[in-house]
């Protein structure tokens, strides 16, 4: 396609300097030549964050419609143009995979050692919001829908929708399951009813982690307030589906369930 026509979306929080914008947009249209398929839109979202404490203040994310489906990235940098080279940079891995994943015959998305990695080194992602315990809640409720996949075909979709996990519906065994990165940018799997085997069609290279708990909602937010972590996946103790409560960037908790 003709990357000048692709239509840029263009969204600002706080002070963004107009060079800044043109140079991230400018980023955008050039990436046309990653896909052989059209991109149709792209939304972009830039925010500039006023607190120096922050070690990456600059905040790009940016959805890309190819043909369709949604291409993904959220990143940070230490100044807007840094953060719109790793947006860049992100998006055209991401468009890689994309273009592997709809030709016929394509390889898995190994690295040189033969691993399923989540990209070559762990994204940069923005800084949470350090909001006092007693004032965080569940501010987003998102339920998935999904037809059955691999969990090969989930960590692809992770990919191409840069997130840090992903809830699915594990296909050999028709239960909830969720795919998360971990620290060195390498994949675990979780699954419910105390499941800890690698189900068919799972590249080796994906660590199996523990069974989800069986856990109340307060006491997921509580794992996530005492262990810091992104996200804990645990099985509803009321309805007994699996679910996940994380940790939003802007310190409130986001819970995703079954439709």
């Amino acid at each position: 396609m003709d990357v000048r026509e692709l239509e840029v979306s263009v969204a600002t929080r706080g002070e963004i300097p107009q060079a800044a914008r043109e140079y991230a947009v400018e980023k955008i249209t050039q990436l046309g030549r990653f896909t052989r398929k059209p991109i149709l839109f792209a939304q972009l979202k830039l925010s500039l964050e006023a607190n120096p404490a922050q070690a990456r203040p600059a905040v790009a994310e940016a959805t890309l419609d190819v043909n369709g489906q949604p291409v993904r990235a959220h990143v940070a940098g230490a100044d807007l143009m840094e953060a719109a080279d790793l947006l860049e940079n992100r998006l055209r891995r991401n468009l890689v995979r994309h273009t592997e994943r709809q030709e016929p015959g394509a390889e898995r998305p190994v690295s040189a050692e033969g691993e399923w990695r989540h990209g070559s080194e762990p994204t940069r992602r923005p800084d949470y919001f350090d909001r006092p315990v007693e004032d965080r809640e569940v501010v987003r409720h998102k339920t998935f829908a999904l037809d059955p996949m691999t969990t090969d075909e989930a960590g692809l979709d992770l990919e191409l929708l840069g997130h840090d996990f992903y809830l699915f519906t594990e296909v050999h065994t028709g239960a909830e399951a969720v795919l998360h990165v971990l620290d060195d940018g390498g994949l675990e799997l979780q699954q419910v009813g105390g499941r800890t085997d690698r189900p068919a069609d799972c590249h080796e290279s994906i660590a199996i982690g523990p069974p989800a708990p069986e856990l109340t909602l307060p006491e997921a937010e509580e794992r996530l307030d005492v262990g810091h972590e992104r996200m804990v996946f645990f099985v509803d103790a009321e309805t007994g589906s699996g679910q996940v409560v994380y940790r939003r960037y802007d310190g409130h908790y986001g819970l995703i369930t079954p439709a």
